[in-house]
């Protein structure tokens, strides 16, 4: 095991490096006294650069941060709680979930009303993330109930699964159902974005996170038990089952609240975790999950900033910049630590 501290080190300098850079490059390109000015409230900054680093660029960087995290944590307890090195956040469903009910708000409600409630702006913006947030909640609901009443890991993976196949066969119902520009709405949100969330929203999130990803490192003594596998943990006085399902819901509820605000966001959740491993060579989950979390955001801020570059029109689609971006630099980790291991 490598010494934490200085990749711990490192990794904050470069998360602060890439914040900074975060707000300075974009789109539009603006000079370093205007983006310092509108940090500090300074009257003389032109309004146009006030609004673009405070109402856009702030925003999208203070949630790829604490969504990074909350992913790339979540993917970590899944991957712990089923010792199975490709799940992820959307394992059991839950992000399924959140898909299902935006598509009830986005699709069904403009069968229904005549009226899609996506396209009532702010009031729209909200149904959805509520409805996503209902939608994740109750699959995660499902889940927990199943968890009770089953033992094996595996047969509540493959459970989640069918959940997860069985909400997207609803949705694809209400595709078929629906008009054009209605299922445009839908697969747009599909692709997963940091720029929806503004103002009051972006202070909300940032606190349900601030507060979630506490909680979650608060389980790592479990974590670390449910490792030596059942019996084992069984014999150290740990309740397998209630661990289980404390492990499983802080997992869900991170997933909900972020496809909730976010988008459901590919990729990180399943393969943050193995680059965490890979760069800190151990599996103590007190090591690990402020690793996890740290590489996630580091990883988000990337994306967030590499998917909104100048020569583009708006921003590209996260989901298609965390996946050629994050693949790539996973893969090559992954590769010269198994040739390390071999040597």
């Amino acid at each position: 095991m490598r010494r934490p501290q200085p990749l711990i080190l490192l990794l904050l300098t470069a998360i602060i490096l890439m914040v900074v850079v975060n707000l300075l490059v974009g789109s539009v390109s603006l000079p370093v006294a205007d983006v310092v000015g509108a940090l500090l409230g300074d009257d003389t900054v032109n309004e146009i650069s006030r609004n673009i680093v405070v109402q856009s660029r702030l925003p999208q960087t203070l949630t790829a941060i604490v969504a990074g995290a909350g992913l790339a944590v979540s993917g970590l307890q899944m991957q712990t709680v089923f010792r199975n090195p490709l799940a992820g956040p959307s394992v059991l469903g839950i992000s399924n979930g959140s898909a299902l009910g935006v598509a009830f708000v986005v699709l069904l409600s403009g069968r229904v009303g005549g009226v899609a409630l996506s396209r009532l702006g702010y009031l729209g913006e909200a149904a959805m993330s509520v409805a996503a947030i209902a939608g994740a909640l109750l699959v995660l609901a499902l889940i927990v109930w199943i968890a009770r009443r089953v033992k094996g890991n595996v047969t509540l993976l493959i459970i989640g699964v069918m959940i997860g196949y069985m909400a997207n066969a609803i949705i694809g119902v209400l595709k078929f159902l629906s008009p054009e520009e209605d299922v445009k709405a839908f697969v747009v949100w599909g692709l997963g974005s940091f720029s929806r969330v503004s103002g009051d929203e972006m202070l909300l999130f940032v606190v349900i996170m601030c507060v979630l990803l506490p909680v979650s490192m608060l389980m790592v003594k479990w974590m670390n038990v449910m490792l030596l596998g059942d019996r084992y943990a069984t014999s150290l006085g740990l309740n397998i089952g209630r661990a289980r399902l404390w492990v499983i819901t802080c997992s869900g509820v991170l997933v909900a609240i972020v496809t909730a605000y976010c988008g459901p966001i590919m990729f990180i959740g399943m393969a943050v975790p193995h680059l965490a491993r890979a760069l800190f060579r151990t599996s103590d989950h007190r090591i690990l999950m402020p690793a996890t979390a740290l590489c996630g955001a580091l990883l988000a801020l990337v994306c967030n900033l590499i998917a909104r570059m100048p020569g583009f029109e708006g921003a590209l689609p996260v989901n298609s910049v965390t996946a050629l971006v994050g693949a790539p630099i996973i893969a090559m980790v992954l590769f010269r630590r198994r040739r390390r291991t071999e040597e």
